[in-house]
């Protein structure tokens, strides 16, 4: 009797030791799909109803990843709304174009909010203009309705070091302004003709979603910007406040699932290995250490040095370094 209540123990601890065994390698693959699948996929899987937040920080610039998961958004049945936290000072005119595109189709079915953080000027404010209602902070910047073109000028500095640039072009407008050659008068005209052209467009969109009349906003046209505060005044924002008056406009005015939980959606990173930070950082960390090289890739990370990369028409707010 002793031996067979030994031998039955001997099988409850095996099983009991297995069925954890199973529960623990369960509870790693589970952590292991939360990371490789984010909180977006898991709820999709749930089928709990949701609100997808998306986060535009930094520069702004077409992302054909961050595009994809707008698509991804405006097809998910399980997506009640939309809440669009915009902290950024601009980018390219294009990159706020695409996400404006991208944000209205979505909200052709689906109700979209933005709360607007520190900075939402320029191509972020772009991005905000494509929601169906804006919350911003008292003291958040925006505004910086406008678009420029800039380049350099190396000619005085190649003539002192005695290089000279020869070229030889299809037509006199080609690779004009060019940083090779004092800017002409019909350069000029091209940028200032690409420039004025982004504007009207960008003024359009202001007046479109916004009901106002950009002329009759005092300093609207000439590209100042604006406190939250003095945004409500000119109707540039619907509300003051933050995420929390967000989700309450989503679920108080457009109905939403009351229940719906608050969920991160982010584009698959697509960042390339062979970049100028990673490159640098790499190199910096193979001669002066590893912190190093974190510093050097933290500094081209930087939004402000991120901006120097912006080509084309940009729609970005420089805040005076004086």
């Amino acid at each position: 009797m002793l031996e067979t209540e030994t031998v039955l123990d001997r099988r409850r601890l095996r099983r009991s030791v297995s069925f954890w065994r199973a529960a623990g390698i369960a509870g790693v693959a589970l952590a292991l799909g939360a990371l490789a699948f984010g909180g977006d996929k898991l709820a999709t899987l749930s089928g709990q109803k949701q609100i997808a937040r998306i986060a535009i920080e930094g520069a702004i610039s077409e992302n054909r990843d961050q595009l994809k998961m707008l698509k991804d958004i405006a097809k998910a049945d399980h997506v009640s709304g939309v809440l669009l936290y915009v902290n950024s000072p601009g980018g390219t005119t294009t990159g706020g174009e695409a996400l404006y595109e991208g944000l209205r189709e979505i909200s052709k079915n689906k109700p979209v909010v933005a709360q607007f953080g520190t900075v939402a000027a320029s191509a972020g404010y772009i991005v905000g203009l494509a929601t169906d209602h804006i919350v911003a902070r008292g003291n958040t910047i925006t505004g910086s309705v406008g678009v420029i073109v800039q380049w350099p000028e190396f000619v005085e500095l190649l003539g002192k070091v005695g290089v000279k640039v020869n070229e030889v072009k299809s037509g006199p407008l080609k690779a004009s302004p060019s940083p090779f050659e004092p800017l002409d008068e019909g350069g000029r005209k091209v940028a200032e003709g690409m420039v004025n052209d982004g504007f009207k467009w960008f003024l359009s969109l202001v007046e479109e979603r916004r009901g106002i009349k950009p002329a009759d906003v005092p300093g609207l046209v000439d590209g100042r910007i604006f406190s939250g505060r003095e945004a409500l005044a000119v109707k540039l924002v619907d509300q003051i406040g933050g995420e929390d008056e967000a989700v309450a406009w989503l679920k108080d005015v457009k109905k939403i699932d009351a229940n719906a939980t608050v969920v991160d959606w982010k584009p698959t990173s697509s960042s390339s290995p062979f970049g100028l930070g990673a490159l640098a950082g790499r190199a910096f960390a193979a001669v002066f250490g590893q912190q190093a090289g974190q510093l050097v890739q933290a500094f081209f990370a930087d939004s402000r040095i991120s901006t120097l990369g912006l080509d084309g028409l940009v729609s970005v707010w420089h805040p005076s370094e004086k």
